[in-house]
């Protein structure tokens, strides 16, 4: 026959699993939303540099602006999925701790807690689901943020490759003597 203890530890341990993995994605999400915020900063400081008088120069100034302001509010929807699916997370771990300490608790005390502990572990899978559906959600966005970029990246690159390509026809002197 098995050990009763045994069972109300493993028992105990099942959440603990779900809690480590709503540990690791906290990790993660918290590094890509400090990734997501230091965008934020890198944009601002580039949109500062696009608005001054050297800035204004810079032949593709007006089109980089414009892909900023854009981006803007995606970066916006990112942080609050980033945040939301972070609160999820946290939700989950406490209501996994909950079904752990309220399995040894009904063990320990001979206190019957019926379905409470099972519906604290769903509540607790439930966050987790939705939290990492969020974060489906906020890789779309940073997806298309990307894309974006690159394709403003590729513009960059043709605008300045026409100015050093090699030939007599693309590069005139300033004075042929």
């Amino acid at each position: 026959m098995a050990d009763p203890t045994l069972n109300v530890l493993t028992a105990m341990i099942t959440p603990a699993v779900l809690i480590s993995g709503a540990g690791t994605l906290l990790m993660s999400t918290s590094a890509r939303l400090g990734r997501s915020t230091d965008r934020v900063r890198v944009l601002t400081a580039r949109f500062k540099d696009l608005v001054s008088e050297d800035g204004q120069r810079d032949p593709l100034a007006r089109e980089e602006k414009r892909m900023i302001v854009r981006q803007l509010p995606r970066l916006t929807r990112r942080t609050r999925y980033l945040l939301r699916a972070m609160r999820a997370f946290y939700v989950a771990v406490a209501l996994l701790v909950g079904t752990s300490f309220l399995i040894g608790l009904g063990e320990l005390s001979g206190l019957l807690t019926g379905a409470a502990p099972v519906l604290l572990a769903l509540l607790g899978a439930g966050s987790l689901a939705y939290g990492a559906l969020l974060l489906s959600f906020e890789a779309t966005l940073s997806a298309a943020t990307t894309r974006e970029e690159m394709g403003f990246l590729v513009r960059l690159g043709e605008h300045y490759a026409t100015l050093y390509q090699d030939g007599p026809d693309s590069n005139p002197s300033p004075q042929r003597q």
